[in-house]
């Protein structure tokens, strides 16, 4: 890859993405120089550098990790984030395997990458944000004279409302879930079908459609006229290598699918559900499952198991509508009324 680096030269490292003209030496050309926070990069480039959201408490400064890639083409703007949750890695993973296989001089617009959005909660490997105890993916569009998380998401945000396309990388936690994208605008939204499209070249297989919570960035981004899609690269404690893997994949499909990239992509039907019936143990003690992440499931049908310390059984529930079983916890002993999984409903194909 050609550049690389942090380059800070005089420019403000707080400053939100911008594209400015840049002279060359030829007097008839203008260059197209694209920045976010400190990274700058002119066409066929590619740079690194550190976005500022605030300080910590000794007056440190707080950069998030970014980059640019500035192809060597015009073209569309693509903006992806991950690690808006301190321990869903996953996306990370995505974005450590993916920027290195990108040339900038075979790819047709821009990419601006911020590599960890939430990055107090990072490094204190914990989901939300310690400062403000927030969950940073209920800030958008954020405030720039807020919280730390609404400062965060201000920040970030202005970076994706310069974009045409959004991908907020994901992952269910440090639970079991089934690697799918999720369409968090609504069916009513204007912007519905162009985002069903988005995780339609993604192409997980799965689709979770439905309206999410205030604050999300899949809906903040079509709220704005920017098709935004939040994969969830299945869930686990660090990373997994098969949902890093389809992550990646998915990023390629997408590159390709917009134009980014050269190469053409044929999108298979998805697997849809447009809501969730949640599970909670009726009992304490260890829970056995009796379906498999991915299987569908009909009502009636026994989805997991209660048994005391000695394999009694104390409790066994089972589905009360025809779904897919989408997601799980992870570690197997439970309280009463503690959740423990859930099944994808009202599932259709297209």
């Amino acid at each position: 890859m050609t550049g690389g680096g942090v380059r800070v030269g005089g420019r403000s490292p707080g400053r939100p993405i911008r594209t400015e003209p840049l002279k060359s030496t030829d007097t008839n050309a203008v260059i197209m120089t694209t920045t976010l926070g400190t990274a700058s990069a002119a066409p066929g480039e590619f740079d690194t550098g550190r976005l500022e959201v605030g300080e910590m408490r000794d007056g440190t400064t707080v950069g998030l990790p970014v980059a640019v890639l500035n192809g060597a083409t015009d073209g569309k703007t693509l903006y992806v984030q991950a690690v808006s949750d301190g321990d869903e890695l996953n996306g990370l993973g995505v974005l450590n395997r993916l920027v290195p296989q990108l040339d900038p001089d075979e790819v047709a617009g821009e990419l601006l990458i911020v590599g960890v959005v939430n990055l107090h909660a990072f490094h204190a490997a914990q989901h939300r944000n310690p400062i403000d105890d927030t969950k940073m993916n209920r800030a958008y569009p954020g405030d720039a004279n807020g919280t730390s998380s609404e400062r965060v998401a201000a920040a970030t945000f202005d970076a994706a409302k310069r974009a045409d396309l959004v991908v907020d990388l994901h992952q269910g936690s440090t639970s079991r879930m089934i690697n799918e994208v999720r369409v968090r605008c609504g069916p009513r939204h204007s912007l519905h079908r162009e985002c069903l499209e988005l995780a339609k070249a993604f192409g997980l297989g799965y689709v979770l459609d439905q309206k999410g919570p205030d604050g999300q960035l899949a809906r903040a981004g079509p709220d704005n006229g920017i098709p935004t899609i939040d994969p969830e690269l299945g869930g686990c404690v660090g990373w997994d290598d098969d949902s890093v893997s389809l992550g990646v994949e998915g990023m390629f499909r997408v590159l390709r699918y917009y134009g980014f990239l050269d190469g053409s992509v044929e999108t298979e039907l998805q697997t849809r559900a447009s809501g969730f019936d949640q599970y909670g143990s009726p009992a304490g003690g260890l829970v056995t499952f009796e379906r498999e992440l991915g299987e569908r499931v009909g009502a009636g049908d026994a989805l997991f198991t209660v048994t005391d310390p000695f394999g009694q059984l104390k409790g066994r529930v089972t589905a009360d509508n025809d779904g897919i079983f989408w997601r799980t916890r992870r570690l197997p002993q439970v309280a009463t009324g503690e959740y423990v999984c859930s099944v994808g409903t009202d599932v259709d194909s297209f």
